[in-house]
Protein backbone atom coordinates (compact mmCIF):
# COMPACT_ATOMS: atom_id res chain seq x y z
CA UNK A 1 0.00 0.00 0.00
CA UNK A 2 1.35 3.48 -0.85
CA UNK A 3 3.00 5.32 2.01
CA UNK A 4 0.59 8.25 1.57
CA UNK A 5 -2.05 6.22 3.41
CA UNK A 6 -0.26 5.41 6.67
CA UNK A 7 2.05 6.89 9.25
CA UNK A 8 3.94 5.04 11.97
CA UNK A 9 4.66 6.01 15.54
CA UNK A 10 7.31 4.12 17.48
CA UNK A 11 7.20 1.31 14.95
CA UNK A 12 3.45 0.79 15.28
CA UNK A 13 0.78 1.44 12.70
CA UNK A 14 -1.12 4.64 13.53
CA UNK A 15 -4.19 6.32 12.12
CA UNK A 16 -4.67 6.12 8.37
CA UNK A 17 -3.86 9.41 6.71
CA UNK A 18 -4.86 10.70 3.29
CA UNK A 19 -2.80 13.13 1.28
CA UNK A 20 -4.66 16.21 0.06
CA UNK A 21 -3.91 16.90 -3.60
CA UNK A 22 -6.04 19.98 -4.26
CA UNK A 23 -8.08 22.52 -2.31
CA UNK A 24 -10.87 24.17 -4.26
CA UNK A 25 -10.69 28.00 -4.38
CA UNK A 26 -13.22 29.68 -2.10
CA UNK A 27 -13.99 26.45 -0.25
CA UNK A 28 -14.31 25.88 3.48
CA UNK A 29 -10.98 24.08 3.49
CA UNK A 30 -9.19 27.01 1.85
CA UNK A 31 -10.67 29.47 4.34
CA UNK A 32 -9.33 27.35 7.19
CA UNK A 33 -5.81 27.21 5.76
CA UNK A 34 -5.83 23.64 4.48
CA UNK A 35 -3.30 23.25 1.66
CA UNK A 36 -2.20 20.66 -0.91
CA UNK A 37 0.32 18.35 0.73
CA UNK A 38 -1.54 18.28 4.04
CA UNK A 39 -2.88 14.98 5.37
CA UNK A 40 -6.42 14.32 6.61
CA UNK A 41 -6.35 12.17 9.77
CA UNK A 42 -9.90 12.04 11.12
CA UNK A 43 -13.40 13.48 11.01
CA UNK A 44 -15.39 13.68 14.26
CA UNK A 45 -12.75 11.51 15.97
CA UNK A 46 -13.28 8.71 13.44
CA UNK A 47 -10.55 7.30 11.23
CA UNK A 48 -11.30 7.62 7.53
CA UNK A 49 -10.90 4.20 5.93
CA UNK A 50 -11.71 5.30 2.40
CA UNK A 51 -13.99 7.46 0.27
CA UNK A 52 -17.11 5.73 1.68
CA UNK A 53 -16.32 6.98 5.18
CA UNK A 54 -15.24 10.42 4.04
CA UNK A 55 -18.36 11.29 2.05
CA UNK A 56 -20.63 9.97 4.76
CA UNK A 57 -18.94 11.72 7.69
CA UNK A 58 -18.42 15.15 6.08
CA UNK A 59 -22.12 15.46 5.33
CA UNK A 60 -22.79 16.52 8.92
CA UNK A 61 -23.40 20.16 9.86
CA UNK A 62 -20.88 20.18 12.72
CA UNK A 63 -17.45 18.67 12.18
CA UNK A 64 -14.16 18.33 13.99
CA UNK A 65 -11.50 17.67 11.39
CA UNK A 66 -7.87 16.82 12.20
CA UNK A 67 -5.26 17.69 9.57
CA UNK A 68 -1.51 17.09 9.73
CA UNK A 69 0.83 19.57 8.08
CA UNK A 70 3.96 18.36 6.25
CA UNK A 71 6.11 19.51 9.19
CA UNK A 72 4.20 17.16 11.52
CA UNK A 73 2.04 19.83 13.16
CA UNK A 74 -1.58 18.71 13.69
CA UNK A 75 -4.50 21.13 13.34
CA UNK A 76 -7.91 20.46 14.86
CA UNK A 77 -10.53 22.37 12.87
CA UNK A 78 -14.06 22.94 14.13
CA UNK A 79 -16.47 23.48 11.25
CA UNK A 80 -20.11 24.54 11.06
CA UNK A 81 -21.67 24.30 7.62
CA UNK A 82 -24.77 23.35 5.64
CA UNK A 83 -25.80 19.69 5.64
CA UNK A 84 -24.14 17.80 2.74
CA UNK A 85 -21.97 20.83 1.90
CA UNK A 86 -18.51 19.68 0.89
CA UNK A 87 -15.21 20.87 2.33
CA UNK A 88 -13.58 21.46 -1.07
CA UNK A 89 -10.84 18.85 -0.62
CA UNK A 90 -9.57 16.55 -3.35
CA UNK A 91 -7.23 13.66 -2.56
CA UNK A 92 -4.22 12.26 -4.37
CA UNK A 93 -6.07 8.94 -4.52
CA UNK A 94 -9.76 9.30 -5.42
CA UNK A 95 -10.67 6.12 -3.51
CA UNK A 96 -8.48 7.08 -0.54
CA UNK A 97 -7.40 3.43 -0.58
CA UNK A 98 -6.02 0.76 -2.91
CA UNK A 99 -8.15 -0.27 -5.87
CA UNK A 100 -9.71 -3.71 -5.47
CA UNK A 101 -9.11 -6.06 -8.37
CA UNK A 102 -11.50 -8.67 -9.73
CA UNK A 103 -10.83 -12.33 -8.98
CA UNK A 104 -13.39 -13.69 -11.46
CA UNK A 105 -12.52 -15.21 -14.81
CA UNK A 106 -15.66 -14.23 -16.70
CA UNK A 107 -16.21 -15.90 -20.06
CA UNK A 108 -17.10 -12.51 -21.57
CA UNK A 109 -14.34 -10.38 -20.00
CA UNK A 110 -12.92 -7.99 -22.60
CA UNK A 111 -9.61 -7.58 -20.78
CA UNK A 112 -8.85 -11.25 -21.44
CA UNK A 113 -9.40 -10.53 -25.14
CA UNK A 114 -6.70 -7.90 -25.41
CA UNK A 115 -3.34 -8.46 -27.10
CA UNK A 116 -0.09 -8.43 -25.17
CA UNK A 117 2.17 -5.43 -25.05
CA UNK A 118 -0.30 -2.68 -24.15
CA UNK A 119 0.17 -0.45 -21.11
CA UNK A 120 -0.19 -2.20 -17.76
CA UNK A 121 -3.22 -0.20 -16.59
CA UNK A 122 -5.35 -1.64 -19.39
CA UNK A 123 -5.00 -5.13 -17.94
CA UNK A 124 -6.22 -4.20 -14.46
CA UNK A 125 -9.60 -5.79 -13.70
CA UNK A 126 -11.52 -3.71 -11.20
CA UNK A 127 -14.54 -4.92 -9.28
CA UNK A 128 -14.57 -2.20 -6.67
CA UNK A 129 -17.96 -1.17 -5.28
CA UNK A 130 -16.59 2.31 -4.52
CA UNK A 131 -16.02 2.89 -8.23
CA UNK A 132 -19.67 2.02 -8.79
CA UNK A 133 -20.67 5.11 -6.81
CA UNK A 134 -17.85 7.36 -8.01
CA UNK A 135 -17.66 6.48 -11.69
CA UNK A 136 -20.71 4.35 -12.44
CA UNK A 137 -18.74 1.11 -12.85
CA UNK A 138 -20.64 -2.18 -12.68
CA UNK A 139 -19.60 -4.70 -10.03
CA UNK A 140 -20.33 -8.42 -9.71
CA UNK A 141 -20.68 -8.38 -5.88
CA UNK A 142 -18.44 -11.46 -5.70
CA UNK A 143 -15.51 -9.34 -4.52
CA UNK A 144 -17.55 -7.27 -2.06
CA UNK A 145 -16.77 -8.01 1.57
CA UNK A 146 -19.45 -8.11 4.26
CA UNK A 147 -17.94 -4.98 5.79
CA UNK A 148 -18.42 -3.04 2.54
CA UNK A 149 -21.99 -4.26 2.14
CA UNK A 150 -22.83 -3.20 5.70
CA UNK A 151 -21.36 0.25 5.12
CA UNK A 152 -23.36 0.76 1.91
CA UNK A 153 -26.53 -0.10 3.78
CA UNK A 154 -25.64 1.95 6.87
CA UNK A 155 -24.60 5.00 4.83
CA UNK A 156 -27.68 4.66 2.58
CA UNK A 157 -25.51 5.06 -0.51
CA UNK A 158 -26.80 4.65 -4.01
CA UNK A 159 -27.28 3.83 -6.70
CA UNK A 160 -25.00 0.83 -6.93
CA UNK A 161 -24.52 -0.69 -10.40
CA UNK A 162 -24.52 -4.49 -10.50
CA UNK A 163 -23.30 -6.87 -13.22
CA UNK A 164 -25.99 -9.52 -12.83
CA UNK A 165 -25.54 -11.50 -16.09
CA UNK A 166 -28.05 -14.13 -14.93
CA UNK A 167 -30.20 -14.87 -11.89
CA UNK A 168 -29.59 -18.61 -12.30
CA UNK A 169 -27.01 -19.27 -9.52
CA UNK A 170 -25.40 -22.29 -11.21
CA UNK A 171 -25.14 -20.53 -14.56
CA UNK A 172 -23.69 -17.43 -12.90
CA UNK A 173 -20.96 -19.57 -11.33
CA UNK A 174 -20.15 -20.89 -14.79
CA UNK A 175 -20.15 -17.49 -16.50
CA UNK A 176 -17.97 -15.84 -13.85
CA UNK A 177 -15.84 -18.94 -13.21
CA UNK A 178 -16.37 -18.37 -9.50
CA UNK A 179 -18.04 -20.98 -7.30
CA UNK A 180 -19.38 -18.23 -5.02
CA UNK A 181 -20.95 -16.15 -7.82
CA UNK A 182 -24.38 -17.70 -7.27
CA UNK A 183 -24.34 -16.94 -3.54
CA UNK A 184 -23.38 -13.32 -4.29
CA UNK A 185 -26.85 -12.81 -5.77
CA UNK A 186 -28.17 -12.87 -2.19
CA UNK A 187 -26.51 -9.48 -1.67
CA UNK A 188 -29.05 -8.03 -4.11
CA UNK A 189 -31.78 -9.20 -1.72
CA UNK A 190 -30.13 -7.40 1.17
CA UNK A 191 -29.67 -4.21 -0.82
CA UNK A 192 -33.30 -4.40 -1.90
CA UNK A 193 -34.53 -4.93 1.66
CA UNK A 194 -32.46 -1.94 2.80
CA UNK A 195 -33.89 0.23 0.02
CA UNK A 196 -30.50 0.88 -1.62
CA UNK A 197 -31.12 2.09 -5.21
CA UNK A 198 -29.65 -0.25 -7.84
CA UNK A 199 -29.13 -0.58 -11.57
CA UNK A 200 -28.46 -3.91 -13.25
CA UNK A 201 -26.61 -5.10 -16.32
CA UNK A 202 -26.81 -8.30 -18.33
CA UNK A 203 -23.97 -8.99 -20.76
CA UNK A 204 -25.68 -11.37 -23.17
CA UNK A 205 -23.72 -14.32 -24.54
CA UNK A 206 -25.24 -16.32 -27.37
CA UNK A 207 -26.32 -19.80 -26.34
CA UNK A 208 -25.40 -19.14 -22.70
CA UNK A 209 -27.65 -16.65 -20.89
CA UNK A 210 -30.02 -15.66 -23.70
CA UNK A 211 -33.40 -17.16 -24.64
CA UNK A 212 -35.14 -18.82 -21.68
CA UNK A 213 -32.33 -17.81 -19.33
CA UNK A 214 -32.76 -14.14 -20.26
CA UNK A 215 -36.51 -14.49 -19.78
CA UNK A 216 -35.91 -15.91 -16.28
CA UNK A 217 -33.43 -13.18 -15.37
CA UNK A 218 -35.75 -10.37 -16.45
CA UNK A 219 -38.67 -11.82 -14.50
CA UNK A 220 -36.56 -12.31 -11.39
CA UNK A 221 -35.10 -8.81 -11.53
CA UNK A 222 -38.54 -7.27 -11.98
CA UNK A 223 -39.20 -8.43 -8.43
CA UNK A 224 -36.73 -5.79 -7.22
CA UNK A 225 -38.59 -2.87 -8.82
CA UNK A 226 -38.63 0.03 -8.11
CA UNK A 227 -35.57 -0.16 -5.80
CA UNK A 228 -33.73 -1.57 -8.79
CA UNK A 229 -34.40 1.26 -11.19
CA UNK A 230 -33.20 -0.19 -14.49
CA UNK A 231 -31.57 -3.19 -16.16
CA UNK A 232 -29.65 -3.05 -19.43
CA UNK A 233 -29.11 -5.91 -21.85
CA UNK A 234 -25.91 -5.50 -23.87
CA UNK A 235 -24.31 -7.90 -26.38
CA UNK A 236 -20.95 -9.38 -25.48
CA UNK A 237 -18.00 -7.69 -27.17
CA UNK A 238 -15.81 -10.16 -29.03
CA UNK A 239 -12.31 -9.21 -30.14
CA UNK A 240 -10.12 -11.26 -32.47
CA UNK A 241 -7.86 -12.26 -29.56
CA UNK A 242 -9.90 -15.16 -28.19
CA UNK A 243 -7.55 -18.10 -28.57
CA UNK A 244 -7.98 -20.47 -25.61
CA UNK A 245 -11.04 -18.62 -24.29
CA UNK A 246 -14.63 -19.85 -23.94
CA UNK A 247 -16.12 -20.30 -27.44
CA UNK A 248 -18.58 -17.44 -27.94
CA UNK A 249 -20.35 -16.51 -31.17
CA UNK A 250 -21.58 -13.10 -32.37
CA UNK A 251 -25.30 -12.36 -32.50
CA UNK A 252 -27.03 -11.97 -35.88
CA UNK A 253 -30.03 -9.95 -37.02
CA UNK A 254 -32.60 -12.57 -36.05
CA UNK A 255 -31.00 -12.97 -32.61
CA UNK A 256 -31.20 -9.22 -32.08
CA UNK A 257 -34.87 -9.14 -33.07
CA UNK A 258 -35.67 -11.91 -30.60
CA UNK A 259 -33.92 -9.98 -27.82
CA UNK A 260 -35.80 -6.79 -28.66
CA UNK A 261 -39.14 -8.58 -28.80
CA UNK A 262 -38.55 -9.95 -25.30
CA UNK A 263 -37.36 -6.60 -23.93
CA UNK A 264 -40.34 -4.73 -25.38
CA UNK A 265 -42.76 -7.34 -24.04
CA UNK A 266 -41.50 -6.90 -20.50
CA UNK A 267 -41.28 -3.14 -20.83
CA UNK A 268 -45.06 -3.09 -21.28
CA UNK A 269 -45.56 -5.17 -18.14
CA UNK A 270 -43.16 -3.01 -16.12
CA UNK A 271 -44.91 0.18 -17.20
CA UNK A 272 -48.21 -1.20 -15.94
CA UNK A 273 -46.70 -2.28 -12.62
CA UNK A 274 -44.61 0.72 -11.62
CA UNK A 275 -44.53 3.27 -14.44
CA UNK A 276 -40.99 2.37 -15.52
CA UNK A 277 -39.80 0.64 -18.68
CA UNK A 278 -37.13 -0.90 -16.40
CA UNK A 279 -35.54 -3.33 -18.87
CA UNK A 280 -33.60 -1.71 -21.73
CA UNK A 281 -31.71 -2.93 -24.79
CA UNK A 282 -28.52 -1.15 -25.79
CA UNK A 283 -28.39 0.74 -29.09
CA UNK A 284 -26.39 -2.06 -30.74
CA UNK A 285 -29.39 -4.39 -30.70
CA UNK A 286 -31.51 -1.94 -32.71
CA UNK A 287 -28.81 -1.37 -35.31
CA UNK A 288 -28.13 -5.10 -35.63
CA UNK A 289 -31.87 -5.82 -35.88
CA UNK A 290 -32.30 -2.99 -38.40
CA UNK A 291 -35.04 -1.42 -36.28
CA UNK A 292 -35.68 2.17 -35.30
CA UNK A 293 -34.42 3.40 -31.95
CA UNK A 294 -37.12 3.97 -29.30
CA UNK A 295 -38.39 7.47 -28.60
CA UNK A 296 -36.89 9.51 -25.75
CA UNK A 297 -39.58 8.72 -23.19
CA UNK A 298 -38.76 5.01 -23.45
CA UNK A 299 -35.43 5.47 -21.67
CA UNK A 300 -36.74 6.52 -18.22
CA UNK A 301 -34.38 9.49 -18.05
CA UNK A 302 -31.38 7.73 -19.63
CA UNK A 303 -30.28 5.77 -16.58
CA UNK A 304 -28.04 3.45 -18.61
CA UNK A 305 -26.15 5.78 -20.95
CA UNK A 306 -22.76 4.34 -19.97
CA UNK A 307 -23.96 0.96 -21.25
CA UNK A 308 -24.86 2.43 -24.63
CA UNK A 309 -28.59 2.56 -23.86
CA UNK A 310 -30.08 5.60 -25.57
CA UNK A 311 -26.80 7.31 -26.46
CA UNK A 312 -27.73 7.69 -30.12
CA UNK A 313 -31.28 8.84 -29.39
CA UNK A 314 -30.01 11.45 -26.92
CA UNK A 315 -27.37 12.63 -29.38
CA UNK A 316 -30.04 13.10 -32.05
CA UNK A 317 -32.34 15.00 -29.70
CA UNK A 318 -29.61 17.31 -28.40
CA UNK A 319 -28.25 17.97 -31.87
CA UNK A 320 -31.69 18.72 -33.31
CA UNK A 321 -32.44 21.19 -30.52
CA UNK A 322 -29.09 22.96 -30.91
CA UNK A 323 -29.40 23.04 -34.71
CA UNK A 324 -32.87 24.58 -34.48
CA UNK A 325 -31.47 27.33 -32.22
CA UNK A 326 -28.63 27.99 -34.66
CA UNK A 327 -31.01 28.11 -37.61
CA UNK A 328 -33.24 30.65 -35.85
CA UNK A 329 -30.32 33.06 -35.72
CA UNK A 330 -29.57 32.75 -39.42
CA UNK A 331 -31.26 35.50 -41.49
CA UNK A 332 -32.83 34.36 -44.74
CA UNK A 333 -30.57 35.33 -47.61
CA UNK A 334 -28.09 36.91 -45.19
CA UNK A 335 -24.40 36.07 -44.85
CA UNK A 336 -24.32 35.95 -41.07
CA UNK A 337 -25.64 33.58 -38.45
CA UNK A 338 -26.17 33.78 -34.72
CA UNK A 339 -26.20 31.00 -32.17
CA UNK A 340 -27.35 31.09 -28.57
CA UNK A 341 -24.31 30.97 -26.32
CA UNK A 342 -21.88 31.48 -29.21
CA UNK A 343 -20.64 34.81 -27.88
CA UNK A 344 -21.17 38.46 -28.71
CA UNK A 345 -21.81 39.69 -32.20
CA UNK A 346 -22.24 37.82 -35.44
CA UNK A 347 -19.89 35.26 -37.02
CA UNK A 348 -19.41 34.36 -40.67
CA UNK A 349 -21.49 31.35 -41.71
CA UNK A 350 -19.32 28.21 -41.50
CA UNK A 351 -17.79 27.12 -44.80
CA UNK A 352 -15.24 24.65 -46.11
CA UNK A 353 -14.93 20.94 -45.48
CA UNK A 354 -14.53 19.03 -42.21
CA UNK A 355 -14.32 15.32 -41.45
CA UNK A 356 -15.88 13.37 -38.60
CA UNK A 357 -14.34 9.96 -37.84
CA UNK A 358 -16.08 7.49 -35.56
CA UNK A 359 -16.77 3.81 -34.99
CA UNK A 360 -19.03 1.72 -37.20
CA UNK A 361 -21.83 1.78 -34.59
CA UNK A 362 -22.37 5.56 -34.49
CA UNK A 363 -21.46 6.33 -38.12
CA UNK A 364 -25.00 6.00 -39.63
CA UNK A 365 -26.45 8.35 -37.01
CA UNK A 366 -23.67 10.88 -37.49
CA UNK A 367 -24.22 10.80 -41.25
CA UNK A 368 -27.88 11.70 -40.68
CA UNK A 369 -26.90 14.57 -38.39
CA UNK A 370 -24.32 15.79 -40.90
CA UNK A 371 -26.97 15.84 -43.62
CA UNK A 372 -29.32 17.86 -41.38
CA UNK A 373 -26.50 20.29 -40.64
CA UNK A 374 -25.58 20.79 -44.31
CA UNK A 375 -29.21 21.43 -45.17
CA UNK A 376 -29.14 24.41 -42.81
CA UNK A 377 -25.56 25.48 -43.59
CA UNK A 378 -24.74 24.36 -47.15
CA UNK A 379 -21.48 26.27 -47.13
CA UNK A 380 -19.87 23.68 -44.87
CA UNK A 381 -19.32 20.18 -46.22
CA UNK A 382 -19.21 17.47 -43.58
CA UNK A 383 -18.01 13.97 -44.38
CA UNK A 384 -18.40 11.16 -41.85
CA UNK A 385 -15.89 8.33 -42.16
CA UNK A 386 -16.52 5.10 -40.22
CA UNK A 387 -13.30 3.55 -38.88
CA UNK A 388 -13.17 -0.25 -38.89
CA UNK A 389 -11.50 -1.69 -35.81
CA UNK A 390 -8.61 -3.63 -37.30
CA UNK A 391 -6.77 -3.65 -33.98
CA UNK A 392 -9.38 -5.58 -31.95
CA UNK A 393 -11.36 -6.97 -34.88
CA UNK A 394 -14.23 -5.60 -36.94
CA UNK A 395 -16.88 -7.03 -34.61
CA UNK A 396 -15.88 -4.27 -32.18
CA UNK A 397 -17.88 -1.32 -33.50
CA UNK A 398 -17.91 1.20 -30.63
CA UNK A 399 -15.80 4.33 -31.02
CA UNK A 400 -14.34 4.07 -27.51
CA UNK A 401 -12.21 1.07 -28.52
CA UNK A 402 -10.69 2.59 -31.65
CA UNK A 403 -6.93 3.04 -31.70
CA UNK A 404 -4.80 5.84 -33.04
CA UNK A 405 -3.05 3.52 -35.49
CA UNK A 406 -6.36 2.43 -37.08
CA UNK A 407 -7.46 6.04 -37.46
CA UNK A 408 -4.17 7.00 -39.09
CA UNK A 409 -4.12 3.99 -41.42
CA UNK A 410 -7.66 4.54 -42.67
CA UNK A 411 -7.51 8.32 -43.02
CA UNK A 412 -3.99 8.89 -44.31
CA UNK A 413 -3.90 10.26 -47.84
CA UNK A 414 -7.58 11.23 -47.86
CA UNK A 415 -8.91 14.75 -48.31
CA UNK A 416 -10.04 15.53 -44.76
CA UNK A 417 -10.69 19.22 -45.32
CA UNK A 418 -9.85 21.87 -42.75
CA UNK A 419 -10.05 19.78 -39.59
CA UNK A 420 -10.86 16.36 -38.17
CA UNK A 421 -13.42 15.79 -35.42
CA UNK A 422 -13.02 12.82 -33.06
CA UNK A 423 -15.21 11.76 -30.09
CA UNK A 424 -13.73 12.29 -26.63
CA UNK A 425 -14.13 8.64 -25.57
CA UNK A 426 -11.21 7.73 -27.84
CA UNK A 427 -8.75 9.28 -25.39
CA UNK A 428 -7.55 8.17 -21.98
CA UNK A 429 -9.40 10.17 -19.31
CA UNK A 430 -7.67 13.49 -18.68
CA UNK A 431 -4.93 12.83 -21.25
CA UNK A 432 -4.38 13.15 -24.99
CA UNK A 433 -3.47 9.49 -25.52
CA UNK A 434 -5.28 6.75 -27.45
CA UNK A 435 -5.62 3.13 -26.29
CA UNK A 436 -2.49 2.09 -28.20
CA UNK A 437 -0.46 4.99 -26.73
CA UNK A 438 -0.54 7.01 -29.95
CA UNK A 439 -0.75 10.63 -28.83
CA UNK A 440 -3.13 13.23 -30.20
CA UNK A 441 -0.16 15.26 -31.33
CA UNK A 442 1.29 12.22 -33.09
CA UNK A 443 -2.00 11.62 -34.90
CA UNK A 444 -2.17 15.27 -35.99
CA UNK A 445 1.39 15.09 -37.31
CA UNK A 446 0.73 11.83 -39.16
CA UNK A 447 -2.40 13.18 -40.86
CA UNK A 448 -1.19 16.77 -41.14
CA UNK A 449 -4.48 18.16 -39.87
CA UNK A 450 -5.85 19.90 -36.82
CA UNK A 451 -7.94 17.57 -34.63
CA UNK A 452 -10.86 18.81 -32.53
CA UNK A 453 -12.12 16.57 -29.74
CA UNK A 454 -15.91 16.52 -29.47
CA UNK A 455 -17.43 16.05 -26.03
CA UNK A 456 -20.38 13.71 -25.63
CA UNK A 457 -23.39 15.97 -26.22
CA UNK A 458 -25.16 16.97 -29.40
CA UNK A 459 -24.55 20.63 -28.56
CA UNK A 460 -20.81 19.96 -28.45
CA UNK A 461 -20.94 18.29 -31.86
CA UNK A 462 -22.79 21.20 -33.40
CA UNK A 463 -20.40 23.70 -31.85
CA UNK A 464 -17.41 21.91 -33.39
CA UNK A 465 -19.12 21.80 -36.79
CA UNK A 466 -19.84 25.53 -36.62
CA UNK A 467 -16.34 26.61 -35.70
Amino acid sequence: MPSDFFTCRNGEMALKQHKIDRVQPGSIAEELGVEPGDFLLSVNDQEIEDVFDYHYLVNEEYLTVVVRKPNGEEWELEIEKEYEEGLGIEFANALMDDYKSCHNKCIFCFIDQMPKGMRDTLYFKDDDSRLSFLQGNYVTLTNMKEHDLERIIAYKMGPINISVQTTNPALRCKMLNNRFAGEALQKIDRLYQAGVPMNGQIVLCKGVNDGEELDRSIRDLMGYMPVMESVSVVPVGLSKYREGLYPLEPFNREDARAVLDMVHHYQGICMERCGLHFIHASDEWYLLAERELPEEDSYDGYLQLENGVGMLRLLRAEFAEALAEAAEGKPEGGPAWGMSGAGKGQSQEPSGKVTVATGLLAAPTLKELAADFMEQFPGRKVQVIPIANEFFGEQITVSGLLTGQDIIAQLKGRDLGQKLLLPCNLLRSGEEVFLDDVTLEGLENALQIKVNIVESSGQDLLSCLMQ
